[in-house]
């Protein structure tokens, strides 16, 4: 009989170890689900105060940015008045200035609020475009008073030609040739500038024009080594140049010189 009875202990026994093994099993998955559970939630809890944070400093960078432009756009305004004083000033003092330089002066106040106002839609998409169309308007602008004060009836071509924009891939690329192109154009027109000679009022214009070529030279040095981080940087300064620009143009037109020489090339 109690050999009959040995197989069934056998049996009991080895179900017994099975059943020991799989709580042992359930027990460890337990400890680790537990183990894991402050790591899951310590995670998520770094990755939403990274995520605040990125959000605060952009908030904070955007106020920045529009108590900038806010600034500049009371700066653009205070051209207007600058520049009705100076008017009435020149006219009480019996002193005048060229019709171009006047004109240019106007045109400017002008656009500096514009200025302004593109710079508060100015974004990092954009910024570089609009930096471009900016200086290439600028050289063009001094190109139209160079010819006039050079009595050329075309601006002669520069010597060095650089690539179209738009042809490099890179920003390096494309930033190194508009800095290139841009140069050949600024140093025909100085060089056309440098020939030409004048007194009285045209000095005053003529001055004028070699100060805004001078500007130019600056902003292309400084382009060269610009990188798209700086897109903020260089746009609002720009802006803010500008505006100081034509501050000293305003003041210039207060000098006692005579309007009866006219410029010789």
């Amino acid at each position: 009989m109690a050999f009959l009875l040995l197989p069934n202990k056998g049996l009991e026994e080895t179900m017994y170890r099975i059943f020991l093994a799989s709580v042992a099993v359930v027990a460890s998955l337990a400890v680790a689900g537990c183990d894991r559970g402050p790591s899951v939630d310590s995670g998520r809890a770094d990755a939403e105060l990274a995520e605040k944070q990125a959000a605060e400093k952009q908030a904070a960078e955007q106020r920045s940015r529009s108590e900038e432009a806010a600034d500049l756009e009371r700066r653009a305004a205070n051209l207007e008045s600058q520049w009705t004083e100076m008017q009435t000033k020149v006219k009480t003092r019996e002193r005048t200035a060229t019709a171009g330089l006047r004109e240019e002066v106007e045109e400017d106040v002008k656009n500096a609020r514009a200025a302004v106002a593109d710079l508060k839609t100015t974004t990092q998409e954009n910024w570089w475009e609009r930096h471009e169309r900016a200086l290439e308007r600028s050289a063009s602008d001094v190109g139209t008073d160079v010819q006039r004060l050079t009595k050329q009836k075309t601006m002669a071509d520069p010597t060095n030609k650089a690539e179209p924009i738009g042809t490099a891939a890179g920003f390096s690329e494309r930033r190194d040739a508009f800095v290139s192109r841009l140069r050949a154009r600024v140093d025909a027109m100085e060089e056309q500038l440098d020939k030409t000679k004048a007194k009285g009022v045209l000095e005053t214009e003529l001055q004028d024009t070699k100060a805004r070529i001078d500007k130019l030279q600056e902003d292309l040095d400084e382009l060269r080594g610009v990188t798209p981080d700086a897109w903020w940087d260089v746009s609002s300064e720009r802006v803010a140049e500008y505006i100081e620009r034509v501050q000293a143009s305003i003041k210039r037109l207060d000098d006692n010189k005579t309007q009866t020489d006219k410029p010789r090339s």
